[in-house]
């Protein structure tokens, strides 16, 4: 299992920190491991999951 930062996951999904909460609090987007007081990481599978979903869909609607 590997963890993502914040740095890793913008570089992976392009969006910016503010609109990755938005989705998270709408339950549109894996949810964040609290790894410390300070430090969060995302589970490396559940975004390229995520990520696989929105790739699957846009070959569905085409």
């Amino acid at each position: 299992m590997r963890i993502l930062s914040k740095r890793q996951l913008k570089e992976l999904v392009l969006y910016s920190p503010q609109h990755i909460a938005r989705l998270e609090a709408a339950g549109q987007f894996p949810k964040r491991v609290q790894l410390g007081y300070n430090r969060v990481g995302w589970i490396e599978q559940e975004v390229l999951d995520w990520l696989q979903e929105r790739i699957d869909a846009r070959d569905t609607t085409n």
